[in-house]
């Protein structure tokens, strides 16, 4: 399946398939109680998602949305939790698809606990280069969704950004 920049592939709080994306990017944004968006993951290439459904079913923790175009494959779930029953190689994947998941939320944590605001942009800019080519972060996010992964406000990531723009121009 061919998802476009933009496009929802499932939504908060549904039940459904798992999906592995194969190319391109997704974010999860969760909608709280107060109507307040935030953003709470990225998805790259070779990831299956939901993280939280690998082993057993759970409505979607958020809403997926195509930071750019994807080609995703649609798991069947009854299939997928039937044959982890007696596969153990299949369990060993998704245990190191895992492990591959907190070894990116750890270089994420390296990224927020810089000290220097500059420095946390660029090393998602950096990040985000290695799973897809973007001339400025603010093609696939907003400056709110910079600033929700980096911990700045939207306010510090708009000069930031004008800051960068200005240097590259000199």
């Amino acid at each position: 399946m061919i998802l476009h920049k933009g496009e929802t592939l499932f939504r908060q709080g549904e039940s459904g398939p798992l999906y592995h994306l194969k190319s391109g990017m997704l974010k999860i944004n969760r909608l709280h109680a107060d109507g307040a968006i935030t953003l709470v993951n990225i998805i790259v290439p070779g990831e299956i998602i939901p993280h939280h459904s690998l082993i057993s079913p759970n409505p979607y923790y958020g809403t997926a949305v195509a930071l750019v175009s994807c080609e995703i494959e649609v798991l069947d779930a009854p299939s997928w939790y039937r044959e982890l029953e007696g596969d153990h190689v299949k369990c060993r994947d998704i245990a190191l698809l895992l492990q591959s998941k907190l070894r990116m939320m750890q270089q994420r944590i390296d990224q927020l606990s810089e000290v220097s605001p500059a420095e946390r942009l660029r090393k998602l800019q950096q990040w985000f280069q290695t799973f897809v080519s973007v001339s400025s972060l603010t093609d696939v996010l907003t400056q709110d969704e910079i600033g929700q992964l980096i911990g700045l406000r939207r306010e510090t990531v708009n000069r930031l950004l004008r800051a960068q723009t200005n240097r590259a121009r000199e």
